[in-house]
């Protein structure tokens, strides 16, 4: 196993991940079912694209005004320094972007129906999942949160 991916034994006890595994337990115990988290999947993202779609529209009018107002000021004036607004303006378009792109692909996630055997299945194995203090997606992401250069330090 190389070290880079190597999971870590224990769970942090940051408040970040703490809040995660809080989070991670009530999604399954409340959505047991390939159904129901199908559903949860689609709502949570269209519910960001809702959100960030509107900040970026009224964030564009806040650009679009600050923009004429600078043209309107006399010709000997000092340029205003780079805009953090537009910094903010295209990092919301790259996640609209990659957002539509994941609903592109989860579409293709609602395509697939099983049977209620296998959605039993899912109930079963919900139960043993949300309590587990050491399940691997959880220490996956206990490593991302920690180790993931664009996120801020958590430390």
């Amino acid at each position: 196993m190389q070290i880079g991916n190597a999971v870590p034994e224990e769970p942090c006890q940051c408040p970040d991940c703490q809040r995660f595994y809080r989070e991670h337990d009530r999604l399954i115990r409340e959505n047991p079912t390939l159904r129901q988290q199908q559903e949860l999947n689609w709502a949570a993202l269209q519910s960001f694209r809702t959100l960030a779609g509107r900040v970026m529209e009224d964030l564009q009018k806040q650009q679009d005004a600050s923009e004429a107002q600078a043209q309107a000021l006399p010709a000997g004036a000092a340029p205003a320094e780079p805009d953090p607004l537009q910094q903010a303006l295209a990092d919301l378009e790259n996640i609209n972007a990659h957002l539509f792109s994941i609903e592109v692909l989860m579409e293709r996630i609602f395509d697939v129906r099983v049977p209620e055997e296998v959605e039993q299945k899912f109930r079963e194995l919900a139960g043993e999942l949300a309590p587990d203090p050491l399940n691997a997606d959880r220490l996956r992401l206990n490593r991302l949160l920690h180790q993931t250069p664009d996120l801020p330090d958590r430390g």
